[in-house]
């Protein structure tokens, strides 16, 4: 995919539609040190906070991702073309403990541009992204009862901001 940089006021997004209808893959690690996972994602945001443009995600410590998360201080969001949508259910729905599910998705993992965390060559978009904030959700602080049915095993996401370092994309994604 022929990726382009994006300057942050520039990107043209649909924030909902990208992470809650498209889909991004999280990924957190180091691409040098081959040690890496990804995971499929349809919660979060993109927006301004502490005066820098930032990305949220939320991760459940269940997830083999979160190992990643925690260890290294960077991550990459990419999103895909529809023909990619059967990967980006693979990789939301297989551990990474179990194997190497990036190959079982046939998706193909390159080294970012500022972050050490990698992308995908197949990606349209990558945000990189380096942690800048987490924090546990807690339950008490749910203003809405429904929020709770979301947990039925009580495992509530830690949520990480990340400071919005790069942006590379596909002309679309350009103002």
């Amino acid at each position: 995919m022929q990726r382009k940089p994006i300057d942050i006021n520039q990107l043209q997004n649909q924030p909902h539609h990208l992470f809650g209808t498209q889909w991004l893959l999280l990924t957190a690690g180091d691409y040098a040190k081959n040690h890496f996972n990804t995971m499929t994602i349809g919660w979060g945001a993109l927006g301004t906070m502490w005066s820098k443009p930032f990305a949220f995600v939320a991760v459940r410590p269940s997830r083999y991702t979160f190992q990643f998360m925690e260890e290294y201080d960077t991550f990459t969001l990419s999103a895909f073309p529809d023909q990619y949508r059967d990967a980006l259910t693979l990789l939301g729905t297989r551990s990474g403990r179990d194997g190497d599910k990036i190959a079982a998705a046939g998706l193909t993992p390159e080294p970012s541009n500022v972050v050490p965390a990698p992308s995908f060559k197949e990606a349209e978009i990558v945000i990189e992204c380096r942690k800048i904030y987490a924090n546990d959700l807690n339950p008490a602080n749910f203003l809405v009862e429904s929020i709770d049915h979301h947990y039925p095993d009580k495992d509530f996401h830690r949520i990480y901001y990340g400071e919005i370092l790069k942006t590379f994309g596909v002309d679309k994604y350009r103002v």
